[in-house]
């Protein structure tokens, strides 16, 4: 019998926020005062973060092909305890080498425990069905960032760094980990299945090529923007207050394009929505390159729109072409991409600012529109039911 959908989306909604807000978004307030203290430059934990998005890329696809044998009970619950371990060692950290140490270990954390881990997860117990539910987690977590962030940054005025690390490991095991164990369906035969398992022959053909393409090069677009958005925005003529507001509005326009994602765009092909998210970017560049800082806010916006559909369509859009078949392995090796290029993304991008200013807005939007065109070029697919 298959499981009621809101009793699950509402754990998997809960556990993927607090992953992301431990792990994704922690470096935003944590860098600094981590570089301080270890009296090094704010670089090495960003190079560090960097390192763990390139491990948490080459475990996706083995990760995925767990989760297609067993079920996302065991993976995400295991998710739990390595984040958790990861921080510990963080908030334990006098060194460089412990440091990175630290971080490799929240990068395996993060390829278990993410997105790409939740949507195998759901496709697993719901199959053709999982488009709902992925995008009930999507409009949850997005407001990750907007949780997380004042929740480390009051940590760190109040109990200092290490010891928020310490409460984010401690949030994983009382709060992540009963959810994920308890509120996701063991799978029967589990050990049966891995001992009889043959590793799938998954072609890269022509289609997956182009669907990796597309979200390396959208996923590319997104950890510039996370990195450097005020500094883009003040390239552009934006005040200081203009680019710290326009930033704000990113997260209330994701969870918006997700509400617009279930309620209307539900009733297309999720390559429909795709293709329309890759647009919004470069319109948002093209505004406020025509109007200057006063539309930064605007660009904000669109630009906010099309990564809330993005995150949808990672996972709804392989389902929707593949089917549930082997999906996690899939989505693994569909998104290893695109997680490397989130994870060169922000260095590569400072380095192009030094050099254009605005003007590499120019380079993202050209990022998004070969995305675009990558998606053009799938062979049209069934009409969704």
């Amino acid at each position: 019998m298959t499981p009621p959908q809101l009793p699950i989306i509402l754990a998997l909604g809960t556990t993927q926020t607090l992953a992301w807000a431990s792990s994704y978004y922690l470096p935003a307030i944590l860098a600094d005062p981590i570089g301080r203290d270890l009296g090094v430059s704010s670089n090495w934990i960003f190079a560090a973060f960097s390192a763990s998005l390139v491990i948490s890329a080459l475990l996706g696809p083995r990760i995925g092909r767990q989760i297609d044998l067993v079920g996302g009970r065991s993976v995400l619950s295991l998710s739990n305890v390595t984040l958790a371990a990861g921080l510990a060692l963080l908030g334990l950290s006098y060194s460089i080498p412990v440091l990175v140490i630290a971080w490799l270990l929240l990068g395996v954390g993060m390829g278990a425990g993410l997105y790409d881990a939740a949507f195998g997860a759901l496709g697993h117990i719901y199959g053709d069905a999982a488009r709902r539910s992925i995008t009930g987690i999507t409009l949850l977590a997005g407001f990750a960032s907007t949780v997380g962030w004042p929740l480390t940054a009051l940590g760190l005025e109040t109990i200092g760094w290490r010891n928020t690390c310490f409460a984010w490991a401690a949030a994983h095991i009382l709060i992540g980990l009963p959810l994920n164990f308890f509120m996701l369906p063991a799978v029967k035969g589990a050990k049966a299945a891995v001992a009889a398992a043959v590793k799938p022959h998954i072609p890269i053909d022509r289609t997956m090529i182009l669907l990796a393409f597309a979200f390396a090069a959208a996923w590319s677009v997104t950890g510039a923007m996370a990195a450097h958005l005020p500094r883009i925005l003040e390239a552009t003529g934006a005040t200081t207050l203009q680019a710290v507001a326009a930033g704000a509005l990113i997260g209330p326009a994701q969870v918006a394009a997700r509400i617009f994602e279930a309620s209307f765009l539900s009733r297309y092909h999720p390559l429909v929505s795709t293709r329309l998210a890759c647009l919004t970017h470069p319109i948002g560049a093209a505004i406020v390159g025509l109007v200057g800082g006063p539309a930064a806010s605007l660009f904000a916006i669109f630009h906010g729109t099309g990564n809330g559909i993005l995150t949808i369509a990672r996972g709804t859009l392989p389902l929707s072409i593949f089917g549930p078949q082997n999906y996690g392995y899939r989505l693994g090796i569909i998104g290893a991409p695109a997680r490397i290029a989130q994870a060169a993304a922000p260095l590569a991008f400072g380095l192009l600012i030094d050099v254009m200013g605005s003007r590499v807005l120019m380079v993202s939007s050209a990022l998004s529109l070969s995305a675009l065109l990558a998606l053009f070029l799938l062979k049209k697919p069934p009409v969704a039911p």
